[in-house]
């Protein structure tokens, strides 16, 4: 094995160099930080450092899952996912199989671009863009107001609206660019199939549910899988740049509390607890439904 490697580094020495940038890069970004999951089982001092800080075991997880808060952390966090996942999740998969449908070249390609645009906009200007039209006095109580009569308020102090809040502004802001990677998986469906449904009266519509929804399905399947696989680590960014001490109640999930607790409150041991578990949670879902998706459809990531 030694020598295949050995013999395989000379042959393809042009390759690994071109690896090698990209490997150091997730060596000290996604490594290296690891070391400081110990935090989470100190009772983390900088003054003391890690090493020097006393050791407390499982007390910073314990004292979270036993808070008062936690329910409450969970409920808004896994009922948001739900939301975005049944939203948000099949919006790009609708797009594709709508623009595949289009024979008008110019019309597919302006429409492709106009919708991959919220996607290069940066996060915080995309939140403004959000606050700037759901203002007392933006426009979309300017709208209510003078085709419905509804009276103007403030759309993102309300704890019962946040929610839809979040989760629309995510499908605006990346459907356009989740729908690429669906239309490139359209491309590879045989076209014969299509002629050989013409040829028996197919409709459009039936061929797109009997051929290109089916050939599309091992792609949904992969990327629902990887979806799945980060259910707890809901957009902390854009919650954190459009909610308020009124939005809590609806709007407060592990991430935010994380951002609170942790960089404005210094409670860095217990803040690192509660991050090492969402992501424990996170790997655990990304082995259960993969091996669930490798059983049922067999199609896996592994």
């Amino acid at each position: 094995m030694t020598y295949s490697f050995r013999r395989s580094m000379k042959q393809h020495w042009k390759a690994y160099c071109m690896l090698l940038p990209g490997l150091v890069i997730l060596i000290l970004f996604s490594y290296v930080p690891m070391y400081g999951l110990i935090i989470a089982f100190k009772n983390y001092s900088p003054i003391k450092g890690i090493l020097g800080s006393k050791w407390v075991g499982l007390r910073h997880f314990s004292r979270f899952f036993l808070s008062s808060t936690f329910p409450q952390l969970l409920r808004n966090t896994v009922f948001l996912s739900l939301y975005s996942i049944v939203v948000g999740f099949p919006a790009p998969i609708l797009l594709a199989l709508v623009l595949n449908e289009v024979r008008r070249v110019m019309f597919k390609k302006t429409v492709q671009t106009i919708s991959y645009m919220p996607y290069f906009i940066s996060t915080v200007v995309v939140c403004g863009i959000v606050k700037a039209f759901l203002a007392y006095d933006g426009v979309v109580n300017t709208i209510l107001n003078t085709l419905f009569g509804i009276q103007p308020s403030s759309i993102l102090s309300n704890a019962k609206l946040f929610r839809s809040v979040i989760v629309w502004t995510q499908v605006w802001q990346y459907t356009g660019w989740d729908s690429i990677i669906y239309i490139a998986s359209l491309s590879g469906i045989d076209q014969q199939l299509y002629e050989s449904a013409r040829i028996d009266g197919c409709s459009r519509l039936r061929q797109a549910w009997h051929i290109t929804l089916p050939g599309i399905i091992p792609t949904i399947t992969i990327l629902l899988v990887l979806r799945l696989g980060s259910f707890l680590s809901v957009s902390t960014d854009t919650i954190l740049l459009l909610y308020g001490p009124m939005t809590y109640e609806t709007g407060d999930v592990f991430g935010t509390y994380v951002y609170r607790l942790g960089i404005k409150g210094g409670q860095y041991d217990l803040t690192t607890a509660v991050g090492l578990a969402e992501t424990t949670v996170n790997f655990a879902l990304v082995i259960l439904f993969n091996t669930l998706s490798r059983k049922i459809t067999g199609t896996s990531l592994w």
